[in-house]
């Protein structure tokens, strides 16, 4: 029986901009379509020959409704033959679409295929997806939660005090974050991952400047700051400690990879930058939505018999600082190794881009330190979460 090893040709992504920033003006039809564009120019790969596109988003209504990631290839100029389609594993959206393909792959569906993701949080505002009728949680599923259907703020903060993961913690984290993010930008360790953008104005032209940094690095932060900053949850005191400083910014953004059979790759003459090891997916508790990030990392670690010290870098999403920390609570990684380049309290989270990104920033990070594997992990809305080994072969 044939062995076909799905493998990395390239992964690349937008600069990230604030929401209501220097990308505001972009349609995400458009900016996901810029990213695809980046991907095929830069990999050199014929698009005639790409078998699947399978996006990530999580706001799949208004702008980004309408299968998002079909409109996206078609508005880059792409050939209309090559078929795509949008899933919403929520924040593991694109991280969800890289396993689809690799198995894909693996399973001899797809040579060539594309994994990416887009989230416009200035156009398509979070939660704007969940308007009409009664709202997406019925009562069925009230009952059978008891009724709790709390705030992701209240969450984090269930979840810090479950692991001892005080204010302070939380925050300093958050400003190492930044720190990282800054250094990794100013090094120009960043820009192998990222496609400058052009700026728009408000009626769609380009004004001549280019958004090639993340625009949500805050340089000028210290820990006085951040610890003057009110809880983000402002309606009641269910979660002091979780504020906008230690929590992920909104962001818009857009990332894409391709992903190839090996050996298909080696006789198009593709580069081959990382090869997908392992891969999981899990899920635990509907009201602590933000927890299965551990639970998914055991899964991945029994099945595959690696260890985190196999990992020589290692990304759990910053959505807030806790779960980023609960993570290391348990799993003790080298800190050196952990969100080495910062991550989403400083970078930004553009919701369905998201796992792309934290690809491109695993291998980019690999082939800079000369490290061999890579793991990723995020929580998700609902109480899932995806984890991702990859390796380096560039």
């Amino acid at each position: 029986m044939e062995v076909r090893e799905p493998v990395i040709v390239d992964v690349v992504r937008t600069a990230f901009g604030k929401r209501n920033g220097a990308l505001r003006n972009w349609h995400p039809t458009d900016l996901l379509g810029f990213a695809l564009k980046g991907l095929v120019e830069r990999t050199g790969v014929d698009p005639e020959i790409v078998d699947d596109v399978v996006g990530g988003c999580i706001t799949q209504s208004g702008e980004q409704g309408c299968n998002v990631t079909r409109n996206g290839w078609v508005a880059a100029g792409l050939p209309w033959h090559v078929p795509a389609t949008t899933v919403d594993r929520q924040c593991g959206s694109s991280q969800q679409a890289m396993h689809f393909v690799a198995a894909s792959v693996m399973a001899g569906l797809y040579d060539v295929a594309v994994a990416c993701g887009v989230e416009s949080m200035s156009r398509a505002p979070m939660a704007s997806n969940a308007k009409g009728g009664t709202g997406p949680f019925s009562q069925d599923f009230l009952r059978v939660v008891d009724g709790k259907l709390w705030a992701q703020f209240q969450v984090a903060q269930v979840l810090a005090d479950k692991w001892k993961i005080t204010r302070d913690d939380m925050d300093e984290f958050a400003l190492e974050s930044h720190r990282r993010a800054a250094a990794a930008t100013d090094s120009g360790h960043f820009a192998r991952e990222i496609l400058p953008v052009p700026v728009k104005d408000d009626d769609g032209s380009l004004t001549g400047d280019t958004l090639s940094v993340d625009e949500g690095i805050r340089r000028d932060t210290t820990l006085e700051k951040l610890a003057s900053l009110a809880s983000a949850q402002g309606w009641d005191d269910a979660a002091p400690d979780i504020t906008a400083g230690n929590s992920s910014q909104m962001t818009d953004g857009a990332a894409a990879m391709l992903i190839a059979d090996r050996a298909t790759a080696e006789r198009l003459g593709l580069p081959i930058r990382a090869r997908f090891v392992h891969f999981a997916v899990g899920a635990e508790d509907p009201v602590l939505v933000l927890s299965a990030p551990n639970p998914v990392t055991r899964k991945l670690l029994a099945r595959s018999g690696m260890s985190i010290d196999d990992f020589d870098a290692m990304e759990c999403n910053e959505a807030f600082a806790a779960i980023a920390l609960m993570w290391a609570r348990e799993f003790l990684p080298d800190s050196e190794k952990y969100n080495p380049n910062g991550g989403a309290i400083a970078i930004g989270h553009p919701l369905g881009a998201t796992g792309v990104r934290m690809a491109a920033t695993v291998v980019n990070q690999l082939e800079a330190t000369g490290g061999r594997y890579g793991f990723q992990t995020m929580c998700e809305g609902g109480g899932q979460a995806n984890a991702t080994v990859i390796e380096r072969l560039q």
